[in-house]
């Protein structure tokens, strides 16, 4: 066992399986008492293949996706006994935290189980694929309601013992996706934009308490992952998963979720108190720091003294040379990772 966490009580949410649950094994590691979360004892094989669709698989491919299941299988308790079984400390907490009254009792059990909470990671997720003319109500609300609300839900019972002890850390999980994605998911792009743009928010508000919030993208070999490859395999032509036809997760030998833990043990960790309000790209041996947006060009109106609002004829006139001088849409398809 390691000493970064030693003493420190963290929540780690979706923890069953993944990318939640490397994380949670890595805080144990490191000396942390985890409370482990997901929404109900049993691993989940499928959160968007259809019977149909896995039917529609090679007998290679069906193969491949069984594996792939097994790998992932576990849940909040499986994830706490392996970490009982390491030495260390770990409480099972089962419920959907994007119930406000959940959430409260997490971290109240958390509370009364170890008596204070230090870190906060928020991992769970949920996801699905659509043409955005064919997002259904049920779709978008399955997708926001984890990310971001179930996270607000969690840090807004969490925040006021973080308060009232000075000191927190917080890190919620987005995705590459938070800046737009070639895939066809963006109920998924805006629940993520929604992590960063509330972490971002907390971050500003927190820093004066000892609390730092951070986001974390991560690229990694999930459920998510084995599903959206297989899912690919078998779509109709015309029916692709990706805008440009070119499917980039099929195309990525994708390195496993215990890649992602370490750094973010890291920014759960008292050496990382400077840290606050940023988003990292993390997976296989890759660490990056996301630039902050700021404007890169703007109309500039040639007498300063002018105050009146631009008419339609300067903007034609001067859009095309002032501020679209050499612009590249952000819709043009590129690879995130």
């Amino acid at each position: 066992m390691g000493k970064l966490l030693e003493g420190q009580v963290a929540i780690v949410t979706g923890s069953g399986q993944g990318i939640g649950r490397a994380i949670a094994l890595k805080f144990a590691e490191e000396g942390a008492k985890v409370v482990t979360n997901n929404r109900k004892p049993g691993a989940t094989k499928s959160n968007m293949m259809t019977d149909e669709q896995y039917n529609k698989l090679t007998d290679e491919k069906k193969k491949w996706y069984d594996e792939q299941y097994a790998k992932m299988t576990g849940d909040a308790e499986t994830t706490a006994q392996a970490i009982r079984d390491a030495g260390g400390e770990a409480t099972a907490f089962f419920g959907d935290f994007s119930k406000w009254e959940v959430a409260q009792e997490l971290v109240e059990t958390t509370i009364a189980k170890y008596g204070k909470i230090d870190i906060l990671c928020n991992v769970a997720g949920n996801f699905g694929f659509a043409d955005i003319d064919q997002i259904s109500e049920e779709l978008w609300d399955s997708v926001n309601v984890t990310k971001p609300k179930g996270y607000f839900n969690v840090m807004r019972f969490a925040i006021p013992y973080m308060k009232k002890q000075g000191y927190g850390r917080i890190l919620n999980c987005a995705s590459p996706a938070w800046i737009g994605d070639d895939i066809k998911h963006a109920e998924y792009c805006a629940a993520n934009a929604g992590v960063v743009g509330l972490s971002k928010g907390a971050a500003k508000e927190l820093l004066e308490f000892g609390i730092t919030v951070n986001a974390f993208a991560p690229y990694a070999n999930t459920r998510a992952d084995y599903e959206a490859k297989a899912i690919s395999s078998v779509l109709d032509e015309g029916k692709k998963l990706s805008a440009s036809g070119v499917f980039a997760i099929a195309e990525m030998d994708t390195p496993g979720p215990e890649y992602v833990a370490p750094f973010i043990t890291y920014l759960a960790s008292k050496q990382s108190g400077k840290v606050s309000g940023s988003v990292f790209m993390v997976g296989g041996t890759t660490v990056a720091l996301y630039s902050e947006p700021v404007p890169s060009k703007a109309l500039i109106k040639s007498d300063p003294d002018d105050t009146s609002p631009w008419t339609i004829e300067d903007i034609l006139a001067k859009a095309d040379t002032q501020l679209f001088d050499g612009y590249v849409s952000p819709a043009v398809h590129q690879k995130l990772y």
